[in-house]
């Protein structure tokens, strides 16, 4: 991955925007369309008014005919309101198509990470991608945002205002200087032209040698610091918004520290410095092409002083010459500003190119109505991608659709690294999982993940009406959806909503919406499993917020309501899990135990024993 301080080759660099070009097509036709159209009638416009005021000045400069002049202007005030009118509604259009969705980088990473696996999300190296991104957003308009928003319209601009001034100097070459001024007959040579021309593109090219220089110069010693300076004030600066900081920072006094650190990072007086350097070199850079715009000049008005041409004319092969410098210099400005955001480019690309870890099975589930599956952990081994420490290590377990599984054990010995191997969020390095016999790899994963409801330690709640949340969709069946939420214990808040279901969860969008505890989010969380009537119910420690006797009564009603389904429970008070027929006993990365509550408390010298011990005393 290609740093911005690191130099990409012109060649990789159109490459890149090549690659950025048809992403955008393939993305957003109508809007590419509308950035073309509207940016080359918005150019050509100016040539237009200029060619025809040139006329309209020749005409009162020589014979004033009164047919002529009206002729001239009644053209000229058609043709200009007619593009307008056309480059306004084509301006319309292009603001329109830009309105109607989320900035394109915006739009693309997010629909890649919802989209990702979840192997693929947690993998180091995407964190590493993801990371370069975000400093990459701080503090510039690099990447999409500038082939979006800046270099097709201003390539475009640059190339049209190029066409446009070599359709109006035409006739500086092409009329030829006066008998009367022999001695200024040199101007008409083709020698004459070429010094022209070498002026023209000549110091054009130079400034942008000098440009080009003054970026490579921002890139290696100023972008840095400006990284950095960013980093610093999105780290500290913004401490103040989050609303999660004020306990800490009031209770414990660190705004001095916070002011400190922003101190020890902030380089802005470094960057300074260097500003004036930089600042240096680019003017150095624009004074040549002033000198070289200011000869051009001379060339045009010597020409004119020997009656080769009129007033209108000259006005003309000005503004042809001052947009000509423009166009080309636009167009290199932009060859040598391609290089820099390629390094973005490099890095979205990187990110958008991620592949998929996970083998996509072509089996489908088998949807049985007796719900009979059975899984069987094979000698299953599994670590995390880019560690060397097993997480679980040869665990083998079979059980059967309506158990009753608990598992427990001290944090960090793999009880949710055993339910995200079971919901198949990870492939195991080792062994194999099996349903029904089949290793779950060979399943289609959407249709493997039908069979599972799960409720995390950390689940999320959206930001919407609370039915939508139960049933993870906008339509839903509503006495389903209150059903489980009764299930789940929120029956008597749901009573309590004068809304009901259609009862906004936060207040983003809704000032009316309620701001749930962490006990009545777990529970709607819950209910939400219970909605998609899975065949397994899986709760990984999902009640912490909850107090020990509303989480043993959650789980005695689940064990009434799961009828059928494979029951799965995790969690750090043993006291809720001993209705479970049989108890998985956890301890770094290996099953060390299994069986009954009371077959397990018999061994004294158990694991599961010490555990239970250690709770039970502070209840007696």
């Amino acid at each position: 991955m290609a740093r911005v301080d690191e130099k990409i080759g012109m060649k990789q660099a159109f490459k890149l925007h090549w690659w950025a070009v048809k992403v955008w097509w393939k993305v957003e036709p109508k809007l590419f369309l509308s950035v073309i159209c509207s940016s080359f009638v918005e150019t050509i416009i100016p040539y237009v008014t200029v060619w025809f005021s040139a006329r309209i000045i020749n005409e009162l400069a020589g014979e004033r005919q009164p047919e002529t002049l009206l002729h001239l202007v009644l053209l000229t005030v058609a043709v200009t309101a007619g593009l307008s009118v056309f480059s306004a509604c084509l301006k319309r259009w292009k603001n329109a198509e830009h309105e109607m969705d989320m900035p394109l980088e915006d739009r693309l990473m997010n629909e890649k990470m919802l989209r990702m696996e979840y192997a693929a999300v947690e993998a180091a190296s995407t964190k590493d991608v993801l990371n370069e991104m975000r400093y990459h957003q701080m503090g510039n308009v690099f990447g999409f945002s500038k082939v979006h928003h800046w270099y097709l319209e201003h390539l475009i601009n640059a190339v049209a205002s190029v066409i446009g001034a070599a359709a109006l100097m035409g006739g500086f070459f092409t009329t030829r200087v006066p008998e009367t001024a022999a001695n200024l007959r040199w101007l008409d040579s083709p020698i004459t032209s070429i010094a022209f021309v070498t002026l023209l593109l000549g110091g054009i090219l130079l400034a942008q040698v000098m440009q080009a220089k003054g970026n490579e110069y921002h890139n290696k010693k100023i972008y840095p610091l400006v990284n950095m300076t960013n980093r610093c004030m999105n780290s500290f600066g913004q401490m103040g918004f989050r609303p999660h900081r004020h306990t800490d920072i009031r209770m414990y006094e660190q705004q001095h520290i916070i002011q400190e650190m922003r101190k020890k990072y902030d380089s802005t007086d470094k960057r300074t410095k260097n500003q004036e350097i930089l600042a240096a070199i680019f003017a150095s850079g624009y004074m040549l092409d002033k000198v070289s715009i200011g000869l051009v000049y001379v060339l045009v008005c010597l020409k004119a002083w020997t009656g080769a041409f009129g007033i209108g004319s000259i006005t003309q092969y000005v503004g042809a010459v001052t947009a000509m410098c423009g166009g080309v210099r636009g167009i290199f400005l932009l060859a040598t500003d391609l290089c820099m955001n390629a390094c973005f480019l490099d890095t979205i690309k990187k990110y958008l190119e991620i592949p998929d870890y996970m083998y996509q099975g072509s089996l489908t589930t088998e949807k049985r109505s007796d719900r009979n599956y059975e899984v069987e952990f094979k000698n299953v081994s599994f670590k995390y991608p880019g560690t060397e420490k097993w997480v679980l290590r040869n665990v083998s377990l079979k059980f059967r659709i309506g158990s009753r599984l608990a598992i427990v054990g001290e944090n960090g010995s793999g009880k949710s690294t055993f339910i995200k191997l079971l919901c198949r969020l990870y492939d195991p390095q080792e062994g194999e999982i099996l349903l029904n016999g089949i290793d779950i790899r060979k399943y289609k994963y959407e249709d493997y993940m039908e069979l599972f409801s799960v409720v995390f330690q950390d689940f999320k709640l959206l930001a919407g009406a609370l039915g939508s949340n139960v049933a993870g969709s906008k339509k839903y069946d509503r006495e389903k959806a209150e059903k489980a939420l009764s299930d789940a214990g929120f029956a008597e808040r749901l009573g309590s909503m004068e809304k009901g279901l259609e009862t906004s969860i936060y207040r983003q969008f809704d000032e009316n919406g309620i701001e749930p505890s962490g006990g009545e989010a777990q529970k709607i969380a819950i209910a939400r499993a219970l909605y998609k009537n899975a065949p397994f119910l899986i709760l990984d420690e999902p009640t912490a917020a909850l107090d020990p006797i509303a989480e043993a009564e959650i789980y005695a009603q689940l064990n009434q309501i799961a009828g059928d389904k494979t029951s799965i429970y995790i969690s750090h008070r043993l006291s809720s899990c001993r209705f479970c027929e049989e108890i998985l006993v956890f301890d770094k990365g290996n099953i060390v135990e299994q069986g009954s509550h009371e077959k397990l408390l018999e061994n004294e010298g158990s694991k599961y024993h010490a555990l239970w011990n250690a709770q039970a005393q502070y209840y007696i």
